[in-house]
């Protein structure tokens, strides 16, 4: 499947849960044809969702990439998951992606997560296409969720289509086809065809005011978008096609607007209209501004740039790295270059040379064999070693060091075992392989059981990486009940002296430093500020000041968790010529950073969640009080159709066994979402039990 940089589209399909992204990716390759029948969620069929826990769970857990063509042009999809303990899986996927397909339900509209992958899209320019999807169910409403993708998203949506009708389609006023806005046409979909026909009229009388309304908004908002464009509405009061249609996908890739369609994926109905968007509106490789790293020599501080073609020299990114017993299949987007099997490539954040033994078209869980890949591919790797997701990988002789991927950090843990001591050092190498193929999960050894503590987004995502592991590796293993990952920062500001002057081996030892720990409060990890003034301290020691005090930084504080939260300042340092060593340095380091630690006093931090509850309005009251009960605040409370919408922030701790909680609530109606929201302090009992 080959094709000009210009007929590639690499585009995403993101969610909230629930809201259709896998259905609609089944239709979209049943009506491209690379798939013969189209799967389904509720039975496990779907061809995205390959990975058993998937299938049994109806729910994506991790991306998976599948390509198609559609009207000319390779479209490369990446299917991300809806859930948020998943969230990596989107954060890295829209990293290396050129345009997203966002799916919103008509009934439940914008959601907790929505609101996060759009975010996430934000973060990364993104250039969007809104899909408003279910409105053949019943309280969907087209014009309610255009006007939260508005306000609650603060984007800027652009109506392409509107719905006939809203609901079951069997009811009166039922959802039954969609009107073009830009052609003024209406469109109907072959149900008894699955939708692979479709028919189009002139719109019905009774539509046409309400359409000729949708039209003349459209063409306000992008008129005074382009000169050629305001020229011709203000000559004849209109725009012709063609011009909607270049001056939409002008503003799209410049991400100024959104267009938003309709449909209903589950019932065949405005799919293929989506793949013309994508081909039309969303851009090319060639459509996005060159990639920018810099030269990972240090002896060249400068800017590197590599654009979009085949003529510049190699670069790409890996974003991705899928592990089974047998392979590492390194997932990589190309941005400049050509990438042929059996090449050598430089990851320039270690310094050391990747051979890349195969290169593989993925299809979800199939595979086909290239010999070589373009700028603008997204293609799998098999043959690096010591890559991780986020890493560069480039010509040997044109380094270049890309921007990583940021993840967010774990929040719970739990401790595994094997159920036999002869599998611990096989549990151990299975576990280091998960923490490098998802950057999200974290291990550790615990001293004081000899047990593994290991860290994730929730309470799913440990128990899908558990059941992998016996699944997948064929380990028996035992697992204990999930605990919070705190974290830990000071109370107050505290000076510290860190000095040492001593004989070792008949030489003398001598180095004094002088810090300043404090809190802050910019909810980000700890950070080290220098304040020395050239000739205090010689360069090289000077470095190793400052790395001894990242490295204590980077330990644990009195309790026993991650320090967050708190800023250490370098005051001070004596030296004397001859007695000064990276050693002596390392001591006075440590010495000071802990004396000025237990001065400071511990404050412990515990993850605060962002949380979201839908219910019928009949049992507000029984959510309200439960939630009370867990220390929770409940920030915002809306009417959205007949259910009702808490927003609340609860502390993590409280919040285990929620799911079945809130089920018996409601007699199995209300449905929750929840994501980490910041650290805050943690009530003093917490921290006196952790003491002793």
């Amino acid at each position: 499947m080959t094709s000009t940089i210009d007929k590639i589209r690499n585009i995403g399909i993101i969610a909230h849960i629930d809201a259709g992204k896998t259905t609609t990716t089944e239709r979209i390759l049943f009506y491209a044809g690379a798939t013969h029948r189209m799967g389904d969620v509720d039975d496990g069929t779907t061809v995205t969702d390959f990975d058993p826990e998937e299938a049994a769970r109806g729910i994506t857990i991790y991306s998976a990439a599948i390509s198609c063509t559609w009207l000319g042009h390779v479209v490369n999809i990446i299917d991300t998951p809806g859930h948020v303990d998943f969230t990596a899986e989107v954060e890295r996927s829209l990293r290396v992606l050129d345009g997203g397909v966002v799916v919103f339900s008509a009934v439940e509209g914008v959601e907790a997560q929505s609101e996060t992958v759009w975010r996430q899209a934000d973060r990364y320019h993104v250039p969007r296409v809104c899909f408003i999807n279910k409105m053949d169910r019943i309280g969907a409403g087209f014009d309610r969720v255009f006007d939260q993708i508005k306000n609650r998203l603060h984007a800027n949506p652009v109506a392409l289509q509107i719905p006939i009708g809203e609901g079951p389609i069997e009811r009166p006023g039922g959802f039954c086809g969609i009107i073009d806005l830009i052609e003024m046409k209406a469109l109907y979909f072959s149900g008894d065809r699955q939708g692979r026909e479709i028919r189009v009229e002139p719109i019905p009388e009774t539509e046409v005011d309400r359409a000729t309304e949708w039209r003349s908004r459209l063409i306000d908002s992008i008129a005074l978008l382009d000169d050629e464009a305001f020229a011709i509405f203000d000559e004849t009061g209109d725009l012709p096609p063609e011009q909607i249609i270049r001056v939409v996908r002008q503003a799209v890739i410049s991400c100024h607007l959104q267009p938003v369609l309709c449909g209903a994926s589950k019932d065949y109905v405005g799919v293929q209209p989506i793949l013309d968007a994508v081909v039309r509106y969303l851009p090319s490789p060639a459509d996005i501004p060159p990639v920018k790293g810099r030269n990972p020599s240090p002896k060249k501080v400068q800017e590197e740039v590599r654009k979009p073609s085949d003529k510049e020299p190699f670069c790409g990114l890996v974003f991705k790295i899928h592990i089974d017993e047998h392979t590492e299949l390194y997932f990589i987007r190309i941005y400049s270059g050509i990438l042929k099997s059996r090449s050598r490539l430089l990851n320039p954040r270690t310094g050391a040379k990747e051979l890349v033994s195969q290169l593989w078209r993925i299809q979800a869980d199939s595979r086909e064999k290239l010999d070589e890949a373009s700028a603008g591919d997204i293609v799998g790797l098999v043959g690096p070693k010591d890559s991780v997701t986020g890493d560069t990988l480039c010509d040997p002789l044109h380094g270049i060091l890309l921007e990583s991927i940021t993840f967010p950090e774990s929040v719970i843990s739990m401790a595994i075992e094997p159920e036999s001591s002869a599998d611990r050092k096989k549990l151990d190498e299975v576990l280091t392989l998960m923490a490098k193929q998802d950057p999200t999960f974290t291990r550790n050894p615990s001293e004081e059981t000899g047990q593994t503590i290991i860290s994730g987004m929730g309470e799913l995502h440990l128990e899908i990486i558990s059941k992998r592991i016996e699944r997948d590796f064929k380990l028996k293993i035992r697992t204990h009940r999930p605990r919070v990952t705190y974290r830990e920062s000071v109370c107050k500001a505290a000076d510290a002296e860190g000095r040492i002057e001593r004989q070792i081996a008949g030489g003398n030892q001598f180095a004094a430093v002088r810090i300043r720990i404090e809190p802050t409060s910019k909810s980000l990890p700890a950070t080290v500020i220098n304040s020395l003034k050239p000739g205090d301290l010689p360069e090289d020691l000077q470095s190793t000041l400052i790395r001894a005090l990242k490295e204590q930084l980077g330990g644990s504080g009195a309790v026993g968790y991650p320090l967050h939260d708190l800023q250490v300042t370098v005051l001070s340092a004596e030296f004397r010529d001859g007695e000064t060593t990276e050693g002596a340095i390392q001591y006075a380091a440590a010495m000071a950073f802990r004396q000025a630690l237990e001065k400071a006093g511990t404050l412990l931090l515990e993850p605060i969640m962002k949380l979201e509850v839908v219910t019928p309005e009949g049992f507000v009251g029984n959510v309200s009080a439960d939630l009370n009960s867990r220390r929770a605040i409940i920030v915002n409370t809306e009417v959205r159709g007949n259910l009702v919408v808490i927003d609340a922030e609860a502390p993590l701790a409280t919040m285990f066994g929620y799911s079945n909680d809130v089920r018996s609530l409601s007699q199995g109606r209300a449905s929750y979402s929840m994501e980490p929201l910041r650290f805050s302090e943690a009530p003093a009992r917490v921290l006196k039990e952790m003491l002793g």
